[in-house]
C-alpha cells in the first residue's frame, strides 16, 4: 500500500532533469515516484518540480493541477499495454490466422505490463487512495482498463465473425480471459502474499491454462 506521509525536498532522490530532457516528461517520471512513494495526498506540486528540477510554476504551466498531473501520469502507465493490445486488433494482423495464437498475444502483453511496469504499486496506490478520493479508481479505470477491455473485446467479436470463436458476449469473455491471468500475476502482489500463491504456476504455464480453458468454453473445432 503507498506509503502515506510528505515527501521533503531533501527526499527529490536525485530525480535533477538531465540537459535536453523534456519538461513534461521529467515532471510525469518524478511524479510517478512521488506518487507511489508517498500516496496521492502526500505529494505537492513544489515537490513534484523540485523533483523534476524545475519550478512549481513550470509544473503549474505544463498540467494546470495535481489532479490533472495525477491524470497524466496514470495515462502514461497504461499506455504500453493500450498500444500492444491495439497492434492485435490492427487491421493489418491476420485474425484469420489462429485464434489461439491471438489470445497468447494477449496474454503475454499482459504478463509483460505486469512484470514491467508499477502495475502492482500502481493497483495498491488506486486502491488506498480511492476510499477517500473515489475519482482516482475511475480515472485508473478509464484510462487503462477500460480501453483494454474494450479493444480486446473487440478483437473476440471480429475472431467471432470468422467462425474461430464463438463468444456472443465478447466484452464478458474478454474480462474472463484477464480474470485467467490476473489471478496469478496481480493479486498476490497487491495482497503481499510472500512467494505468490501457493502452488501458482509459472507465466508459461498460467498462459497455457488461461489459453485451454478459454478455448474449451469459445472454442471452434475447424474441420480437418
Amino acid at each position: 500500500m503507498a506509503r502515506r506521509g510528505t515527501v521533503t525536498g531533501g527526499d527529490a532522490e536525485g530525480a535533477a532533469v538531465a540537459s535536453g530532457a523534456d519538461t513534461s516528461t521529467a515532471i510525469l517520471d518524478a511524479a510517478r515516484r512521488l506518487f507511489l512513494d508517498a500516496g496521492y495526498d502526500g505529494v505537492n506540486l513544489d515537490q513534484v518540480g523540485r523533483a523534476a528540477g524545475v519550478s512549481r510554476q513550470t509544473v503549474y504551466n505544463q498540467f494546470g493541477s495535481k489532479d490533472a498531473v495525477f491524470r497524466a501520469v496514470v495515462d502514461r502507465h497504461w499506455e504500453a499495454i493500450r498500444t500492444e493490445v491495439a497492434a492485435v486488433s490492427a487491421p493489418s494482423l491476420d485474425l484469420a490466422a489462429d485464434a489461439e495464437d491471438v489470445l497468447r498475444r494477449i496474454a503475454r502483453s499482459l504478463l509483460r505490463f505486469v512484470h514491467e511496469t508499477d502495475q502492482i504499486a500502481f493497483t495498491r496506490l488506486v486502491i488506498a487512495e480511492s476510499r477517500h478520493l473515489p475519482w482516482i479508481a475511475e480515472a485508473f479505470y478509464q484510462a487503462g482498463k477500460a480501453p483494454l477491455v474494450a479493444a480486446f473485446a473487440a478483437v473476440l467479436a471480429e475472431l467471432t465473425e470468422r467462425r474461430l470463436l464463438a463468444c456472443d458476449r465478447p466484452e464478458f469473455a474478454a474480462r474472463q480471459f484477464m480474470g485467467l491471468i490476473q489471478e496469478f500475476v496481480i493479486w498476490p502482489g497487491v495482497m503481499g502474499v510472500k512467494g505468490g500463491v501457493r502452488g501458482a504456476a509459472n507465466d508459461p504455464v498460467v498462459v497455457d491454462e488461461a489459453v485451454a480453458v478459454f478455448l474449451a468454453r469459445y472454442g471452434v473445432k475447424q474441420p480437418s
